[in-house]
């Protein structure tokens, strides 16, 4: 018996890997203007990225329902296939907890959800391994206790263009924005216990780039199974220039770009680039 996989929409898994392993992908939700749209259904990443900057609004964004959870787990449930789910950091969402409430919905089903504290392809990795994992075998629990340890060595580092969106969204105060700004400081944020957090300010993009790599290298040396995924939001540029960086710079055994999709988008805003790592498996 087989097992089905689920993750949500801020995984930002490139397409040719969900279709690869079946990968069940719930998507979030944009809300712009009093318009709702289902990431990536309604509304691609790239119509997203061409309408922000024209936009004098900011959308929110949503976790999807326990009512969309339930409708996409009844098919998997009806035919007797074991549910695994990985999704978007609870400390960021709570896209974990309405999985948890349509999983109450199916008692006696073989439903496990799992906060992978991640988000974008910190998120991703742990989805991929679990469903490599489903291909060599792995029951539900094996999988699991794999993750437990795969999450503690998963990361992301990113820098952000603008503080405007970190403000707008209020993860940052108007002080502290115009203060950054006029210094031309760029935050290098990342997810600690699966919440962003502040890990330096840097003056210049390109130096906080630079810092982000010596950063990464501190936390992958001596590692083994090194997965990297140089990320952006709307600068795909920078992003042939990141993962030329990363090519040339480590030894990886597997390298996957991704865009950030929409709901992470709308906080950090587009010109965002960052890396995320995974190692151990």
């Amino acid at each position: 018996m087989s097992i089905a996989i689920f993750t949500d929409s801020t995984a930002s898994i490139p397409k040719e890997y969900v279709e690869k392993y079946a990968i069940q992908v719930v998507p979030q939700v944009i809300i712009w203007n009093g318009q709702t749209f289902f990431d990536e259904i309604d509304m691609t990443t790239d119509e997203f990225y061409e309408r922000l900057p024209k936009e004098k609004n900011l959308p929110t964004t949503s976790q999807a329902s326990a009512g969309t959870f339930k409708e996409l787990f009844d098919p998997y449930v009806r035919q007797g296939t074991p549910i695994l789910g990985l999704y978007v950091s609870a400390g960021l969402s709570g896209t974990y907890q309405s999985a948890m409430q349509a999983k109450a919905e199916f008692p006696g089903a073989q439903i496990e959800v799992f906060d992978s504290k991640g988000a974008a392809m910190t998120l991703g990795f742990q989805v991929l391994a679990a469903a490599r994992m489903v291909e060599q075998g792995k029951n539900i629990q094996e999988i699991l206790a794999t993750l437990d340890t795969l999450k503690e060595n998963c990361g992301v580092i990113f820098v952000v263009d603008t503080l405007e969106y970190l403000h707008k969204g209020g993860r940052m105060s108007g002080t502290k924005r115009l203060l950054g700004t006029v210094l031309n400081l760029k935050p290098l944020l990342h997810l600690q216990d699966g919440h962003i957090k502040l890990l330096e300010s840097v003056r210049t993009k390109k130096k906080a780039v630079a810092r982000m790599l010596d950063i990464i290298e501190e936390r992958i040396s001596g590692k083994d199974f090194v997965r990297l995924s140089p990320l952006h939001a709307a600068a795909p540029n920078e992003a042939v220039e990141l993962l030329d960086k990363l090519t040339r710079r480590f030894d990886s055994v597997e390298m996957i770009p991704s865009v950030v999709g929409p709901v992470i988008g709308t906080h950090v805003g587009p010109g965002t680039i960052g890396v995320a790592y995974s190692t151990g498996f």
